[in-house]
């Protein structure tokens, strides 16, 4: 039986109930906790704490938005809109088509796809329906019927936020909704198996605590060229470590706060972002060395995206609430990351999800030539009192915000297959032979290499990338290097500038017998000036140069004049 609207709205009052007691447990036995401190007068908690077994979804509701059981007309202004998301990580939203994006939670929203159509037709994005094809929901084992039982616990909240996300992010997404039988691990896991088997892009909005066997659960997110994002948890660093959120084999999304103001946004750590270093999972290569994420073992976060239910997003619900309403939580995060993904492509299956963001981090951030500026680092804010990288953002990785929050779908997709190592703009005499080697990392041998833009008399050679020739023409010029390797991997571009300068002497050119049309043109071909013209009386050089100043082969500095006399005839006699 679906509960009735006025049963439905009351859950979050009676869930929040709850949340306070626990709250003010939790605070008690971690009193260094102080983003829960500082997130209680904002926010209200949707679903009920995790249990062993049973994980929790990471939705926060700001209160005071509407009076209880009033429907707001329309979103409310302080809730982000899919504008502002792609105006504050400079998405391009025109991307994305046929791709699909899957969501999985619990229980199922009989309102779902009519609420998603409001909220898509508000902010003038296509209609995603299940007779166009765009949107689809299944259970856990991928079969359109039986579904679930309806949602208790604010699951139904839980999957508007995420399919209004996905919106917001990539509207010509397709959508697959997958609705765990229950709010148990078991049906979670399963879950995400179908999704998997689905789409290439998985957003999840829930987790628990960490527990001994989880390792052994990890093949549930091992799929090979599949991105699957977990959000990192509510309770920043002192609510313990989520799982699945440090598998390995996800991408861990933490959270930020996002504000508007006159020249942007700015983005600092949120206090409530999930944070820590796992007690089970093994270092993953890419956090080996220069994150230094000072965990012996797993560290989350990996990336981040705006989860403060204080300038969180609008959403549109009317199962567990009224309608229009703003939510955050690092439940709103996750699928922003996982439709950023979306925009960007599906990673090949050798490149983890993860592996991609910390390869920009590390190898080609902004200490690299050419930076990529793919990564905004967060470096101000906390989630506790442990300090950085754990707690405290800082320049580089930190556990609220990983290594930073996108630009762009640049940090989604895998590095560039070279890095042009060309430390400045270049610059060569005239005339004076000269090389420059363009080296390929990251990549899979062997290279190819092309170039336009290059000086005249320059060449580059295409399988090693020297680049090679006398130039002939003084000027500036406009390089751009193009790289590929044996993979399908994007080709890498890289522009610098090349001067090709003058000569620091130039020669006076031979102009004897030249017309003047001519003689000019050489002048101003060897970098010279004409300087006075005169005439001569010179039957030999009848309207031709008959004497030249300097003489011709004299060295001379660049931009010096060459003084010319031209042959004219006897005014009297002529010349016979």
């Amino acid at each position: 039986m679906t509960p009735s609207p006025r049963n439905r709205r009351k859950r979050f009052g009676r869930i929040a109930a709850v949340v306070a007691v626990a709250a003010v447990a939790l605070a008690t036995a971690r009193a260094a906790s102080a983003q829960i401190r500082a997130a209680a007068p904002e926010s209200l908690r949707g679903c009920a704490p995790a249990t062993p077994g049973h994980p929790t979804c990471t939705l926060l509701r700001r209160s005071g938005i509407h009076a209880p059981g009033r429907a707001l007309a329309a979103p409310s202004s302080a809730g982000l809109t899919p504008a502002d998301l792609a105006l504050a990580y400079q998405f391009d939203t025109t991307g994305g088509a046929g791709r699909t994006v899957a969501i999985v939670d619990a229980y199922d929203d009989p309102n779902a796809e009519s609420d998603l159509a409001v909220y898509r037709s508000q902010f003038g994005l296509p209609a995603c329906t299940t007779a166009n094809g765009c949107f689809r929901k299944v259970n856990q084992n991928g079969a359109a019927t039986p579904l679930p039982s309806p949602a208790i616990s604010n699951w139904g909240a839980e999957i508007s936020l995420d399919l209004d996300m996905v919106s917001a992010v990539c509207p010509n997404c397709h959508i697959l909704l997958v609705e765990a039988d229950a709010a148990d691990a078991a049906s979670l896991y399963a879950a995400v198996d179908t999704a998997a088997a689905n789409a290439s892009f998985v957003s999840n909005s829930w987790g628990g605590n960490e527990y001994a066997d989880e390792v052994n659960q990890d093949f549930h997110f091992n799929h090979p060229g599949t991105v699957i994002t977990f959000s990192t948890g509510d309770d920043g660093n002192g609510g313990g470590v989520q799982y699945p959120a440090a598998s390995p084999y996800v991408v861990a999304v933490g959270g930020t706060s996002l504000t508007r103001g006159t020249g942007g946004f700015t983005e600092r750590a949120w206090s409530g972002a999930g944070s820590g270093c796992s007690a089970f999972e093994p270092q993953p290569g890419w956090q080996v060395g220069p994150p230094d994420t000072h965990c012996a073992k797993r560290a989350i976060a990996d990336v981040a995206a705006d989860a403060d239910p204080f300038t969180g997003a609008s959403v549109y619900d009317t199962y567990d609430d009224t309608g229009w309403d703003v939510f955050g939580g690092t439940s709103q995060a996750s699928p922003i990351i996982a439709a950023g993904y979306a925009l960007a492509g599906a990673p090949a299956s050798s490149d983890p999800a993860p592996f991609l963001l910390y390869r920009h981090f590390i190898g080609r951030g902004p200490t690299v030539v050419p930076p990529e500026h793919v990564l905004t680092d967060v470096t101000t804010g906390n989630n506790g009192d442990c300090g950085a990288p754990s707690c405290d953002a800082r320049t580089g990785w930190d556990g609220p915000t990983g290594v930073g929050t996108p630009i762009g779908t640049g940090a989604f997709v895998r590095p560039f297959a070279f890095g042009a190592i060309v430390t400045d703009n270049q610059a060569t005499p005239v005339q004076s032979a000269t090389s420059l080697t363009v080296r390929g990392r990251d990549g899979t041998l062997p290279y190819t290499w092309a170039a336009t833009g290059l000086p005249p008399g320059l060449s580059i050679a295409a399988a090693s990338g020297v680049i090679s020739g006398t130039p002939t023409t003084p000027g500036g010029f406009t390089v751009t290097v193009t790289g590929h390797d044996a993979t399908t991997s994007p080709a890498g571009s890289y522009t610098f500038g090349w001067v090709i300068n003058p000569p620091t002497q130039a020669t006076v050119p031979n102009v004897i017998d030249d017309g003047p049309n001519q003689a000019f043109s050489a002048i101003a071909a060897a970098g010279l000036v004409v300087g006075s013209q005169g005439q001569v009386v010179d039957c030999n050089h009848i309207k031709a140069v008959a004497s030249q100043s300097p003489a011709p082969g004299t060295q001379v500095a660049p931009g010096s004049s060459v003084n010319l006399l031209f042959g004219i005839p006897p005014k009297k006699t002529g010349c016979p």
